[in-house]
């Protein structure tokens, strides 16, 4: 068990190069992921958010209940930055049909799963981290749907209800279990250690979604062109500003406003992936970009998270040295 704890860990630690790696090897060999479709796809979506869940105990509840205010700030940016972001590029770079549709489902996501880590990571407020992504989570099954079918709804036929199910089922129903079961077995050794173990579990999960439509839709990988590469870099890039900026714009303190600029940022492109091959399963343009958004938004939080973690050693260092030659 102490073995499959440190496997976590490092499989946390590295997402982004674990992720990188099972997408590459997927593509030169497709058979090891052709696998992960249908309702293989479905579970381990279920997974992952039960991972989540299990995160969760009745102390994460009462964060929601003491700091609504701060909560409904992060969910409406959660559910607006993003898809308005996400649209507006399309418009801007004039993208197919099946980009358009990848960038939004991507937008109008929920919050990732790793944001927490990264809040933790950049000294941000991870109670709020948490929160939010419950909410975000919680939220996803009504306002996903129905953001999406807004957006391109006029371009791309769209069962919001149908759509409205499978979130339910594969969200709403896994973080349940997962934080009912946190909240009863919470307390036991075993369940800890297993808990332990979960975040390399959904870790693999991402990667095998993003595996599975690298081996179905890899030869098409190349063919979207640098322009997609682009907007996922300046959608996930603007979300993270903008996020910033809207807790400076409520005078959140630094902490705070660090977190927002993660949840707001890093989506659950994971989710976004696994709505693709459900319900849109011919369009590989849609799958490549949530896919490419799956592992860049791996990439991009943990670098930002170092970022602010270096300019917070920095700064103390700066402080230190002057705290130091004024005492001199």
């Amino acid at each position: 068990m102490s073995l499959l704890i440190t496997l976590s860990r490092i499989l946390a630690k590295y997402t982004a190069l674990f992720v990188i790696g099972t997408a590459v090897f997927a593509y030169f060999v497709p058979s090891s992921c052709t696998f992960v479709k249908g309702n293989t796809q479905i579970i381990i979506l279920g997974i992952i958010m039960l991972s989540m869940g299990m995160t969760l105990g009745r102390q994460d509840y009462r964060i929601l209940a003491q700091r609504p205010f701060d909560i409904l700030i992060g969910t409406i940016a959660q559910f607006t930055i993003m898809p308005l972001i996400a649209i507006a590029l399309a418009t801007t770079f004039n993208l197919s049909d099946g980009l358009t549709l990848g960038l939004v489902l991507v937008g109008c996501c929920p919050g990732g799963v790793s944001s927490n880590i990264m809040t933790f990571l950049c000294k941000g407020d991870v109670a709020f981290s948490v929160g939010m992504t419950t909410v975000s989570t919680i939220v996803a099954p009504v306002a996903t749907p129905l953001l999406v079918n807004y957006l391109v709804g006029q371009r791309i036929d769209i069962d919001g209800w149908s759509m409205f199910q499978f979130m339910l089922m594969v969200t709403i129903v896994p973080v349940g279990i997962g934080s009912m079961c946190n909240i009863i077995f919470g307390k036991f050794d075993f369940f800890k250690k297993v808990r332990q173990i979960m975040p390399g579990v959904a870790v693999i999960g991402f990667a095998l979604i993003v595996g599975g439509v690298i081996a179905y839709h890899g030869q098409k990988f190349l063919e979207s062109g640098l322009v997609i590469f682009l907007c996922i870099f300046c959608h996930n890039a603007l979300g993270y500003l903008l996020g910033f900026f809207a807790g400076r714009s409520f005078k959140m303190s630094t902490a705070k406003k660090r977190t927002l600029a993660i949840e707001v940022g890093v989506q659950n492109a994971g989710l976004a992936t696994g709505l693709c091959g459900k319900f849109f399963p011919t369009s590989a343009e849609a799958a490549i970009a949530s896919a490419v958004s799956c592992v860049w938004h791996s990439i991009s939080g943990t670098i930002l998270a170092n970022i602010f973690a270096t300019y917070d050693k920095k700064k103390a260092e700066a402080n230190e040295q002057l705290q130091t030659s004024t005492e001199q």
